[in-house]
C-alpha cells in the first residue's frame, strides 16, 4: 500500500477542490472517513478544546499532540493532516516535529510562523516572527525530510494579520522556494484577498474556513474556481458536536424526551467499530469449534 505522504500526494494531483472536514480525536476521524471524505487535519483548536479543555493558546504539549495524531492515523486510512504549531522550539525541535509526526502516520505536518506560543488564526493577539526565523522553520522541515521522514510540508503564515497581504504572500512564496509541498495563508479578509493569493502563488493551496471567522465562507464550487486544492473546516465538527451536547444535557436536567435527537444505539455501537471487532476476534474463539 502506498504511505499517507503518498496517497495524499496524488490526491493533490486532481484538479479539483479536496472538502476537508476536520477533526479533533480518533472518534471524530472515523466519522469523515464513514462520510467518503478523503482526507482530513486534525485542528489544534478543537484538539486543544477536546483533550485538555482549554483554548488553542498553545498550551499543548508536542508530546500531547504528537500523541493525538497517532491515536488518529490508527484509526483511519485517510491521510491525516497534522498541526505542529511554530515546530515547538528552535529549527531542531521543528525537524523533530517533522520527524515524529511521520513516524506518527501523518501525511502532512504544518508549521507556521508565529510567535509562540502561538493562537488560533482568527483570535485577537497573533503575531509572527521575522522572515528568517519564519524561513529557517521551513528549511528546517524540509531537512527533516531529506533526512528520511515521508511527510508533506503543509507551510502557514499568519503575517496578512500584522504586515498585511503582500508581506503575507511573499513568505508563502518562500516558503515554496524553500520545498514547502501545500501553501496556506491564514484569514484573508475578502474575496480579492483568496483570489490574489491562489493567482500569485504556485502550487496547491489551502482555504481554511471557520463559520463566523475572517475569510469568507464561500461555496464550494467558489472555493475550486478562485484556485484553492484543499478546503479546511476546522470547527465545523467540534462545533456541531458541542452545541447538540449542551442541547441534550438541558433535556435530561429538565427530564425531556431526548430520544429524538440521539443515534440509534444499533448505528452507534457499528460505527464505532463493535461488529468489525466482533467479526474478527470469532476466528480466534477456539472453544466454540471444539
Amino acid at each position: 500500500m502506498p504511505s499517507p505522504a503518498a496517497t495524499l500526494r496524488a490526491l493533490l494531483e486532481q484538479p479539483k477542490l479536496h472538502v476537508m472536514p476536520c477533526c479533533y480525536d480518533a472518534l471524530s476521524a472515523k466519522l469523515i472517513e464513514q462520510a467518503g471524505f478523503d482526507l482530513t487535519f486534525m485542528s489544534g483548536f478543537a484538539a486543544s478544546a477536546s483533550r485538555i479543555g482549554q483554548p488553542d493558546l498553545g498550551l499543548m504539549s508536542y508530546g500531547e499532540v504528537l500523541d493525538q495524531a497517532r491515536n488518529i492515523t490508527d484509526a483511519v486510512r485517510i491521510p491525516l493532516l497534522a498541526d505542529g504549531d511554530t515546530g515547538y522550539g528552535n529549527a531542531m525541535n521543528v525537524r523533530r516535529t517533522v520527524t515524529g509526526m511521520a513516524k506518527a502516520g501523518a501525511a502532512a505536518v504544518m508549521i507556521e510562523d508565529q510567535v509562540a506560543p502561538k493562537r488560533c488564526g482568527h483570535t485577537p493577539g497573533k503575531a509572527v516572527v521575522s522572515r528568517e526565523e519564519a524561513f529557517d522553520r521551513i528549511r528546517a522541515a524540509q531537512d527533516a525530510k531529506e533526512a528520511g521522514a515521508d511527510i508533506l510540508i503543509l507551510a502557514r503564515t499568519d503575517a496578512r494579520h500584522e504586515h498585511g497581504l503582500a508581506e503575507a504572500i511573499a513568505r508563502a512564496a518562500k516558503f515554496k522556494e524553500l520545498g514547502a509541498d501545500i501553501l496556506f495563508v491564514e484569514a484573508p479578509k475578502t474575496v480579492a484577498e483568496m483570489q490574489e493569493i491562489c493567482r500569485e502563488l504556485t502550487g496547491p493551496k489551502m482555504a481554511n474556513i471557520v463559520e463566523g471567522g475572517e475569510t469568507p465562507d464561500l461555496s464550494h464550487e467558489e472555493l475550486r474556481d478562485i484556485g484553492y486544492a484543499i478546503a479546511a473546516y476546522p470547527l465545523t465538527l467540534m462545533a456541531s458536536a458541542m452545541k447538540a451536547m449542551v442541547a441534550t444535557l438541558q433535556q435530561l436536567k429538565s427530564d425531556q424526551d431526548r430520544t429524538p435527537d440521539l443515534m440509534d444505539f444499533k448505528e452507534l455501537r457499528d460505527r464505532i467499530g463493535f461488529n468489525d471487532y466482533y467479526e474478527v476476534s470469532a476466528k480466534y474463539e477456539t472453544s466454540k469449534r471444539d
